[in-house]
């Protein structure tokens, strides 16, 4: 599973899990199927496709374009570590471990697809408490 989150710190924090094999849209619009209503973000902002190894990022032609580590970008593909800007939002991309896709919960192991506009309550709620 990969994972898209931003920084703890972050004015408008965002936690986003991937499957592999799951192709999923950023942008503004209720039809994304990561919703992030912000400022410089395009209704269909950008695509990813979550493999097995990878991940890839595909500009849906934006208007203020989608960015890895710093660089503005038609197509790349991620790793754990880099960082995916769409708008003034900064993403760090991860693998999260083989023991944790085992370990998860069967009954969440769609959960991106339950509610696809918004990120997971249960990541939220840790955050707040940590805080």
């Amino acid at each position: 599973m990969w994972l898209i989150n931003t920084e703890e710190q972050a004015e408008s924090p965002f936690t986003f899990r991937i499957l592999p094999g799951a192709i999923k849209t950023i942008g503004r619009a209720p039809a994304s199927d990561f919703r992030i209503d912000a400022a410089l973000v395009s209704r269909l902002h950008c695509r990813l496709t979550a493999g097995a190894a990878e991940l890839e990022v595909v500009d849906l032609e934006s208007t203020n374009g989608t960015f890895v580590n710093g660089a503005r970008v038609e197509r790349a593909v991620l790793k754990s570590g880099d960082r995916l800007s769409v708008g003034k939002i900064e993403f760090v991309v991860s693998r999260a471990a083989k023991n944790a896709e085992v370990a998860e919960d069967p009954k969440d192991a769609d959960l991106q697809d339950a509610d696809p506009h918004h990120m997971d309550p249960r990541l939220t709620e840790t955050r707040k408490g940590e805080r």
